[in-house]
């Protein structure tokens, strides 16, 4: 496999103003990427745009965006294309946990995290399809370790990865013979604000090189999209532990 240039690319990153999106989003930008950075706070997009323009010489176009609301993520994809020309890569990264065990999980909790988990996802990906054929593009899903095994605390978040991971390989069926590439890249446990919602976060929780960092699920991401004329259909991105644990 040879590496390809993202120089003249455009990438779609959802849930980009922090974390693994954002680390996403200064990757492909490092390769030459022009990037769309979509997340529903404002003042994070704009920092980071401006932090892109600047360090790598590339154009940054923030979108305030709730992926849970098909009108704005219609509006992203529309905004990629009209104002960069087109969509090469979308990745989808917005996701959240929310409530813990089935029992006491409200519904609030339970609709709040399948809206942006599963149906967030669904919204990208059609508004996307048809430039990623035009552009015989990568369409990049951010899956999890609990998309792959049991989940003992919080099956519904895990449900809701499996989902992602399901419909990834499925629209990699329907859209493999249109030339549309499609990966799933699925972290155990990664340093960010994840946990929050429920709990401490994981930047909180694990000390540096404990775990993995978003940056390595970043370079994961980059890597399959740069592939020539291949597909990378999964990548599992562990800390070295994490099967002795399971």
């Amino acid at each position: 496999m040879a590496d390809r240039s993202l120089s003249d690319d455009v990438a779609v990153v959802t849930g980009a103003s922090t974390g693994i999106g954002a680390a996403t989003a200064r990757e492909l930008a490092s390769r030459g990427a022009d990037i769309v950075l979509a997340a529903r706070s404002e003042q994070r997009l704009d920092a980071l745009a401006e932090e892109i323009e600047r360090e790598y010489g590339t154009t940054a176009l923030a979108v305030p965006t709730d992926v849970r609301e098909r009108d704005q993520v219609e509006t992203l994809i529309e905004a990629a294309v009209e104002e960069l020309g087109g969509v090469d890569t979308l990745v989808n990264n917005a996701g959240l946990a929310r409530g813990s065990d089935v029992e006491t999980m409200t519904d609030d909790e339970y609709r709040t995290m399948m809206e942006t988990n599963v149906d967030g996802v669904f919204y990208a990906t059609r508004a996307a399809l048809s430039h990623l054929r035009a552009a015989s593009g990568h369409l990049v899903f951010v899956g999890s370790f609990a998309g792959q095994y049991p989940r003992p605390f919080n099956p519904v978040y895990a449900a809701s990865k499996w989902w992602v991971r399901g419909f990834a390989l499925s629209v990699a069926a329907a859209a493999g013979d249109d030339d549309v590439a499609v990966t799933v890249v699925n972290p155990s446990e990664v340093r960010t604000a994840f946990g929050s919602e429920y709990g401490e976060p994981f930047a909180d929780r694990f000390d540096p090189g404990e775990v993995t960092e978003p940056e390595e699920v970043a370079e994961a991401i980059a890597f399959a999209v740069t592939r020539e004329g291949s597909t990378v259909s999964e990548l599992d991105v562990y800390r070295r532990d994490k099967l002795t644990f399971f």
